[in-house]
């Protein structure tokens, strides 16, 4: 079988197993050079695809310690033709070295290649060459290597024109969609940016090749490298490529290549490669605003909250500039992760955006809190990400901050139920923020939910924001994490919360129930049940009897027991009074 220059020669450039770009000749185009008109191909003609970057010359019969992964090794058989018996290993080593191809020259040293070694070279795609005897090796070693040499001063040309391209575009005020528009538009494919959580965040192409991509688990191949990868995609006849988007040591998410008509090339890599440079650049840019937006954005909600940005229609005029609606009913709403500890609410010294230091510390164990401070830092910016896109979705006027331990939202309270005031929009708010801030998790976290009561004026919002920041803490004390409060519904427990010292409420609890605060014994966390329900129904004994499914005079008998131990509590309504506080604070979690 022969091979001309007239057959159709593969593509020039490869990904390599390792993902990277190798640049060079094929197989094929080698065999189309004019110094090899004459050459014949008896074998492996499943690898005429294979890459040759370099040349090599087998001197000795040991050449194996010397080759190299994408070489075309050129012999006479000289070597060789003291022990053919060694052909038919040679293809197999070689080609597990990642050889290109072998090309020989027969008549001189060796007569005729074994049939075993020609079978081997077809099952391993291995290309076997027969060289014309009137071609020299140096006229071979010339020509292919200036072409290769051609070849990878093109790409790079090429490569580098691209670069400076979507560089321009950047510094011309352009942003990732003008990026990726001009990406489409050089490769004539679908291609799109996707963040660290595969959402799109600029896309170019037909849409049907965006859905496909979309549909497409660029993350599954996270670890194709900084190089990049070329995977043959899910869909079965579509070419992907996937290129990491890299800036500061940070993965900022994939830039992905589509193609259904698989004309993707190892070319089209590295332009990918410099538009996901570029791509990172415009990333990097885009987040440093934002930061600063954020910051300042949540400085000026800190001096609404702290009661220090000015009258009311100054505050109002300037919320407008953020695109805030506060001249309307309007709740505040606090959003805090659960799990850490809490050093008290001050808007006025802890909104910082991103909560910079609180990884620090003096501990000797000062590295892993400083891992814990970063996982902290990182579960706080998702939160705040989760709450910023619910709350825009359900009000776009809506008010919404990072602080350093909580996110604060101001939404409209514009049709509400004044009987359900955990219900609505903001329930629904609650509820998305949850599905947002659950995506991606590692770790499993939580966060609780404070509301306020209804204002109608900025003026009111720093009360407001203590009643949702009270509503926090007390609704998970009482519910645990993942509460969600309203501070009307705090009834006694908003009293209850104001005593800052825990051993104060411990200690009221034992002098007023003695035995029953305990819950070591099931008797009588049994009794204090009992005790429970008969304050619940205003010592109604029949109903309470009902509720425990106890007989009447079992009941009789249990309160007689509870008088004993507590004092006549049926005859003293200051007793049932402190009885009843002690049971609500019992009720109470983390005091």
């Amino acid at each position: 079988m022969s091979y001309t220059s007239a057959d159709p020669g593969p593509p020039a450039l490869r990904l390599a197993s390792t993902g990277t770009l190798t640049y060079g000749l094929s197989v094929g185009e080698v065999l189309g050079v004019s110094t090899l008109n004459g050459a014949r191909l008896i074998a492996g003609r499943a690898g005429l695809e294979r890459i040759v970057q370099r040349l090599n010359v087998m001197e000795v019969p040991d050449i194996l310690s010397w080759v190299k992964p994408n070489e075309l090794l050129l012999t006479t058989g000289y070597p060789l033709r003291n022990t053919p018996q060694s052909l038919g290993n040679l293809v197999a080593d070689l080609d597990e070295r990642g050889l290109a191809a072998l090309a020989i020259k027969l008549g001189r040293y060796l007569d005729s290649l074994p049939a075993e070694m020609i079978a081997q070279a077809d099952r391993r795609g291995f290309p076997l060459i027969l060289l014309p005897n009137d071609v020299g090796f140096d006229d071979i070693l010339n020509q292919v290597l200036t072409d290769i040499l051609n070849r990878q001063a093109a790409v790079l040309a090429r490569t580098e024109e691209v670069h400076r391209a979507l560089v321009q575009i950047v510094l011309c005020g352009g942003g990732l969609q003008e990026v990726v528009d001009e990406v489409s538009t050089l490769l004539d494919v679908a291609v799109v940016v996707l963040d660290g959580e595969q959402r799109v965040l600029a896309s170019a192409g037909p849409e049907e090749h965006v859905q496909a991509i979309r549909a497409f688990d660029a993350g599954r191949h996270a670890a194709c490298g900084r190089g990049g990868c070329g995977i043959v995609g899910a869909h079965g006849t579509g070419d992907h490529l996937v290129v990491p988007v890299m800036a500061g040591g940070f993965d900022h998410g994939r830039i992905v290549a589509f193609s259904p008509e698989g004309t993707l090339r190892g070319t089209d890599l590295g332009i990918l490669e410099r538009a996901a440079t570029v791509a990172a650049l415009v990333v990097t840019k885009q987040q440093a605003v934002s930061a600063v937006e954020s910051k300042y954005r949540a400085d000026y909600l800190r001096d609404i909250l702290a009661g220090r940005a000015g009258d009311d229609d100054r505050v109002v005029a300037h919320c407008q500039g953020f695109g805030w609606n506060l001249d309307r009913p309007v709740m505040v709403v606090v959003a805090e992760l659960d799990g850490r500890p809490r050093g008290g609410p001050d808007p006025a010294a802890g909104a910082e955006a991103g909560g910079k230091g609180r990884g620090k510390t003096s501990d000797p164990d000062g590295g892993t809190r400083g891992v814990r401070g970063a996982e902290e830092r990182s579960a706080q910016e998702r939160l705040a990400a989760a709450w910023t896109t619910a709350v825009r979705r359900h009000d776009r006027g809506a008010a919404v901050a990072s602080f350093a331990h909580e996110v604060v939202a101001i939404v409209g309270a514009d049709g509400g139920d004044p009987a359900e005031p955990t219900a609505g929009p903001v329930q629904a708010m609650v509820k998305e923020a949850s599905s947002i801030f659950a995506e991606h998790q590692q770790v499993r976290r939580t966060f609780s939910t404070g509301i306020s009561r209804t204002v109608t004026s900025p003026s009111a919002l720093p009360e407001a924001y203590e009643q949702a920041v009270k509503a926090v803490r007390v609704g998970r004390q009482l519910n645990g994490t993942g509460a969600l409060a309203h501070f009307d519904q705090l009834g006694v427990y908003r009293l209850l919360s104001l005593v800052s010292d825990p051993g104060e409420l411990h200690a009221f609890v034992r002098e007023t129930l003695g035995d029953l605060a305990s819950d070591d014994e099931p008797e009588l966390v049994d009794l204090r049940r009992t005790l429970q329900v008969l304050l619940e129904t205003n010592l109604n004994v029949a109903e309470t009897a009902r509720r425990l499914h106890f007989h009447y005079n079992t009941l009789r008998y249990r309160i007689g027991k509870l008088e004993r131990m507590l004092g006549a509590f049926t005859e003293d309504a200051h007793l049932r009074l402190n009885l009843t506080l002690a049971l609500h604070v019992l009720r109470m979690r983390g005091i």
